[in-house]
């Protein structure tokens, strides 16, 4: 029992060595948990902040990316476009490389044949030139003969211009067009 109440008293007096708190020390830690809580805030604020930056940002990222697919969809079309218009182009050029190719050919069958005419034609001609032409001189000789050119004299003037006698007695001059003009009497 004796040891049952010197450990009672022990307890009793152990509670007396632990100090209690000043006011001091109290204040302090209030004012340490204020500035924490004062910095907390702080840093809280601070990432709502950068997080709406970020947020922002990201805004605009997507944005940007918007307008970048759009001018790739439409980079993409034109690309496409001048790529059926090269088609269309080259397809065009052989077309009319062929129409070409064809009308070369029929012009030159075209030639041949006027050619081969001609040249026919030059032989019949030929033929037909010497014996005519036998003929032909024949007559020239004849109209020649019966009746001489004679050049037409000049009689007078009408209305400043040179008036001509032909050979059976008609009067004329030449008009501004290099025309016969014939004066009734």
């Amino acid at each position: 029992m004796k040891k049952l109440l010197l450990l009672c008293l022990m307890l009793i007096l152990s509670g007396n060595f632990y100090a209690q708190e000043t006011a001091k020390t109290t204040k302090a830690k209030t004012e340490a948990k204020a500035k924490a809580k004062k910095e907390a805030k702080e840093k809280a604020a601070e990432a709502k902040k950068t997080a709406d930056k970020a947020a922002k940002t990201k805004e605009k990222a997507d944005k940007t990316k918007e307008k970048a697919d759009k001018v790739s969809a439409a980079a993409k079309k034109t690309k496409e476009k001048a790529e059926k218009t090269k088609e269309k182009a080259e397809k065009v050029t052989a077309d009319s490389k062929n129409t070409k190719e064809k009308a070369a050919a029929k012009t030159k069958e075209k030639a041949d044949k006027t050619k081969e005419k001609v040249s026919t034609t030059a032989e019949k001609a030929k033929a037909d030139s010497k014996t005519a032409s036998k003929a032909s001189v024949k007559k020239l000789k004849e109209t020649n003969e019966k009746a001489p050119k004679v050049a037409d004299k000049i009689t007078g003037e009408y209305n400043g211009k040179k008036v001509y006698t032909g050979p059976r007695g008609g009067k004329y001059y030449i008009n501004s067009n290099g025309n016969k003009t014939y004066i009734q009497e």
